[in-house]
């Protein structure tokens, strides 16, 4: 039986440039693809693979269809449009492998599993594939449901959900074929999609360059053959390239579909490895300056993304990695020149987790300057001020608390400021100081973007200022009236002003250090 095919049937969720959401099929979405503004599924994990999935798609129709392709074409295909007779050619050579339910090529899924004697007579909930949905020992966050009892689901809702979770799960236990499985490609990764104007310039945008002649060919998961249970068991498998990552069955699912045409149960499994490659980085993907090393760009608890900005934009070097979508964007920006993009917008979106357990997902969208993407000096300079941001709250969390500790018997003592610290980590603090300064942070990019770097750095030190304070004040009025607050702050007072004289002087005072020193 043949059902459900994604090219033809209305699965993917587009916003119009209306601003009406339709659904629309594989063929359909290619064909209208300069009407569509974006792609419009809420959830962060999904929408980041279906822009997957539509680039691998592009990217095998016109390795098959177009020869000698480059950054030229890409370059046509942004201002004119898709090659719409490879993409259709494609899809009809591969319809076969398109259709959600088929006995032996459902996408993205495992036949074998119907059969295998480790799968055959077992069945897990639908939401064992949501991400967002409560399953196993996992924490309730979004519903409540019971594995026993599973509400139905459509089969749009169910693909999209199974591209998501795919290239977003976490490693861990699996138990069905080997104990343990290897994480998505996406693990733990704020992925970064640059947008255009429509989807078929962010598709240009985004889209890897041809396979290098000579290589192995980057095969996504529907080009290859179906995968059987023996390399379910098997070691885990380098990837061949970008298309093989945005399509790789990172775990074995099958779908049960029920009289209604909804599901309710999978057959679950191990699924085909993804191999560890530090030479080979997912194109979406941004590695920052950790403590020690590198670390992927992720979702952290309590701390705002802004503050890493500076990793996207910096070159390739010690300091970090940007994603190569964005360099990929960077070369069509500098071939249109002074007709490009003043701004290039970008999503980044994903999901953190801890082992096994889902801890949060976002989804946000920046105005990048694009000469701040081009030109290291400008990345290079914002990253300085983002480092002053950073400098200034650390000296300022020091006197913070030593404030705290003075309202407490035993100031000195390490316990009491260990109090102090928890007390401070537990409030405001810390968010109020970095909200306040963000509110500046577009002025700060559309400086930079102007090459108006004296006034980007006044303006940004007194956000600095600004926030400092607000949070100084704050954090006084949570600690209350009582004369021993008044009597502690007055101990420290002069720490605080002396770090904003330090690091964000105020211009005046930058004069006068000048008259004197003269």
């Amino acid at each position: 039986m043949k059902d459900f095919s994604l090219i033809d049937s209305p699965w993917l969720p587009v916003r119009m440039k209306g601003g009406q959401v339709r659904h629309l099929g594989l063929l359909d979405t290619f064909e209208h693809a300069g009407d569509i503004e974006a792609l419009a599924d809420t959830s962060p994990t999904d929408v980041v693979a279906q822009y997957r999935l539509l680039l691998a798609i592009l990217h095998r129709a016109v390795t098959l269809q177009v020869p000698g392709w480059g950054l030229s074409t890409r370059l046509d295909w942004y201002e004119g449009g898709l090659p719409l007779g490879a993409i259709r050619q494609y899809l009809t050579d591969f319809r076969d492998r398109f259709w959600l339910l088929h006995p032996e090529t459902p996408f993205m899924q495992v036949a074998a599993l119907a059969t295998a004697e480790e799968t055959r007579d077992k069945r897990k909930a639908w939401t064992q594939i949501a991400l967002s949905a409560a399953n196993g020992n996992t924490p309730l966050v979004f519903d409540h449901a019971l594995d026993s009892q599973p509400t139905a689901v459509g089969f749009a809702e169910a693909v999209r959900m199974l591209l998501g979770f795919l290239q977003f799960t976490p490693g861990g236990l699996v138990k069905t074929f080997r104990d343990a499985d290897k994480a998505g490609p996406l693990v733990n990764t704020a992925a970064t999609v640059a947008l255009g104007n429509n989807l078929a310039q962010t598709l240009c945008l985004n889209l890897h360059p041809p396979t290098r002649q000579q290589a192995e060919p980057d095969l996504p998961a529907w080009e290859r053959p179906v995968l059987t249970i023996a390399q379910l068991k098997g070691p885990p498998v380098l990837a061949t390239g970008p298309n093989d990552r945005y399509t790789r069955q990172s775990r074995a699912v099958l779908l049960i579909p029920d009289p209604e045409a909804q599901v309710r149960w999978i057959h679950f499994g191990a699924g085909y490895a993804l191999g560890d490659d530090e030479n080979d980085l997912d194109p979406m993907t941004t590695y920052r300056q950790g403590s020690a090393n590198l670390v992927k760009l992720t979702f952290s608890d309590a701390r705002a993304l802004w503050r890493d900005l500076p990793a996207l934009a910096m070159p390739a070097g010690a300091s970090g990695k940007p994603p190569a979508v964005l360099s990929y964007a960077i070369q069509i920006g500098l071939e249109l020149g002074d007709g490009g993009p003043i701004y290039q917008p970008v999503l980044i979106a994903g999901l953190a987790s801890d082992q096994a357990k889902l801890l949060r997902w976002r989804m946000e969208r920046y105005m990048l300057p694009s000469a701040l993407l081009q030109r290291p000096e400008l990345a290079t300079f914002f990253k300085a001020q983002v480092e002053t941001a950073e400098t200034v709250f650390k000296a300022l969390t020091s006197v913070a608390v030593k404030f705290v500790s003075h309202t407490m018997p035993d100031p000195d003592s390490t316990e009491t400021r260990k109090r102090a610290r928890a007390y401070l980590d537990s409030g405001i603090w810390g968010s109020t100081y970095f909200a306040h300064t963000e509110r500046a942070l577009s002025d700060l990019l559309a400086a930079i973007g102007q090459h108006q770097i004296k006034q980007a750095e006044t303006l940004w030190q007194a956000a600095i200022r600004d926030a400092s304070i607000t949070a100084w004040r704050l954090l006084q009025q949570s600690l209350g009236q009582a004369a021993n607050i008044y009597i502690a702050e007055a101990k420290v007072q002069r720490l605080f002003w002396s770090v904003l004289r330090e690091h964000v002087p105020r211009p005046e005072s930058q004069a006068l250090n000048k008259e004197v020193s003269a």
